[in-house]
């Protein structure tokens, strides 16, 4: 190989991994005498290919610290979140309240069930039997996509809903929330758009503001987001993504219809936009909903997913489904990022009580106990004042309006001072327009969260007139 060859090989490495988002702008490179190394070439051959990237603008030296990507890493600074806002309708106040909570905090604003729903005889089990393999199961990394047994159960579980994918379109990952990331990472630029839901899920907007995205918001409807809106918001914005759930929607737990669907696709395809479904609450349906994964046949939609609210959040492992060289593509950054997705002890785990059956009557007994908590819920927050937007075909939540358009967030703060977190509206709108709504996880409502509750909503003020 000759020293010009060389050269275009670093050259070519580097771009790979701004291409897959490996590096990011405002990342530092590697040292000279490093990267040589890593790549088995000298050290001049570096020079070379990192002068040659700098005249092209791609990076930059900066004297005496080394090379960098050029433009502004992206950057979530946390002392002053954009847009300012009271501490109990930020999101990350919410979940950190939720997940540092202590054993007598109640939580009926956060996004998981109960200990006591998950199926904890069928993981014992796996970890028994995972307890007796071989010692790689309990040492080593997982392969780059993931294992092939897991891979190949989600593809069966795809083909019955009508999307017919090889397991080789499947990666596996460390959770949903790196599935997203990673799209993220690997799709979006600093200044890119993108659409949500409003409301949504709050921690779509946390990353998207990592990524320093813009976000354009569309109202969600019963029947999914409002076309006409959305339609004006691809027009005036050319947004690269939309994110959203299709079915059981976080937080209001609808569900697209089958014209919505067919026409949001049209749209996406008429704009070149990506479309990310994350499908992690819709096992939790009753029936099968449209999905615009199958209907779209993954060309212009990723589907992602995860085990956290079924099976356990403590056991880590998402999925991202989408087109080959995709996710080839994701499958490299989450190597150069994470050096592979979840490791064998999780996914293991996870194929255990996925196969043996036990699974599929886990989530149908919570499916049962949903319905029959929903409407005790609706039921009881109906003689409080506090009304479902919908009522939802299946899941956990319910998106309630309050009475008299009572601020959510006073009902939150004085909540807190009893130990009770709650999940006030505005935490998921984008333009905060959800101040006199809240979320309510039904699977999370004992007896002393009502008390308070009840007299958290009749001594706070009415919204002024």
């Amino acid at each position: 190989m000759t020293e010009g060859s060389r050269t275009i090989k670093v050259m070519e490495a580097i771009r790979h991994r701004l291409a897959t988002r490996a590096l990011m702008p405002g990342d530092r490179l590697p040292s000279i005498r490093r990267f040589a190394v890593m790549m088995g070439v000298s050290p001049s051959t570096v020079v070379e290919a990192y002068d040659r990237l700098s005249a092209e603008g791609v990076i930059r030296s900066r004297p005496g610290s080394g090379f960098y990507v050029v433009g502004a890493a992206p950057s979530l600074d946390l002392r002053a979140p954009e847009p300012l806002r009271e501490r109990e309708v930020d999101p990350f106040w919410v979940s950190r309240q939720s997940l540092d909570a202590k054993p007598e905090v109640l939580k009926p604003g956060c996004g998981w069930l109960p200990p006591d729903w998950m199926p904890q005889a069928a993981i014992r089990r796996a970890l028994r039997a995972l307890a007796r393999g071989p010692d790689a199961l309990l040492t080593e990394y997982g392969s780059s996509l993931g294992p092939p047994n897991l891979r190949r159960i989600l593809a069966r579980q795809f083909a019955g809903e009508g999307l017919d994918i090889s397991p080789e379109t499947i990666l596996l990952t460390a959770s949903g929330s790196q599935a997203i990331d990673l799209i993220c990472r690997y799709l979006l630029r600093p200044g890119d758009t993108v659409l949500v839901d409003d409301p949504c899920y709050f921690n779509f907007q946390a990353l998207l503001r990592v990524y320093k995205a813009r976000i354009v918001s569309v109202p969600f409807t019963p029947a999914g987001p409002d076309l006409a809106r959305f339609a004006e918001a691809l027009a005036a914005h050319r947004p690269r993504l939309y994110i959203t759930n299709s079915a059981l929607h976080n937080p209001t737990g609808g569900t697209i219809t089958p014209q919505t669907a067919h026409r949001l696709l049209k749209l996406a395809g008429e704009h070149d936009l990506t479309i990310v479904e994350d499908d992690t609450f819709a096992v939790l349906e009753p029936d099968l909903s449209p999905r615009l994964a199958t209907l779209d046949g993954l060309e212009r939609v990723i589907r992602i997913g995860s085990f956290s609210k079924t099976l356990s959040a403590s056991i880590r492992c998402g999925y991202i489904a989408g087109q080959t060289d995709m996710v080839a593509a994701l499958t490299d950054l989450q190597v150069a990022t994470n050096f592979g997705g979840p490791g064998p002890v999780p996914s293991e785990i996870v194929y255990a009580t996925l196969s043996d059956g036990s699974y599929r009557k886990h989530v149908e007994g919570i499916r049962r106990r949903l319905s029959r908590s929903r409407k005790d819920v609706a039921s009881r927050l109906g003689r409080m004042g506090i009304e479902p937007w919908l009522m939802p075909r299946g899941g956990f939540y319910l998106w309630c309006a309050l009475p008299d358009g009572r601020d959510a967030a006073e009902i939150a703060r004085a909540a807190m001072q009893h130990n009770i977190v709650l999940a006030p509206g505005n935490i998921f709108s984008p333009l905060q327009a959800a101040a006199s709504f809240m979320r309510f996880n039904v699977s999370q409502m004992p007896e002393r969260a009502w008390e308070v509750l009840d007299l958290a909503v009749r001594t706070a003020p009415p919204k002024p007139l």
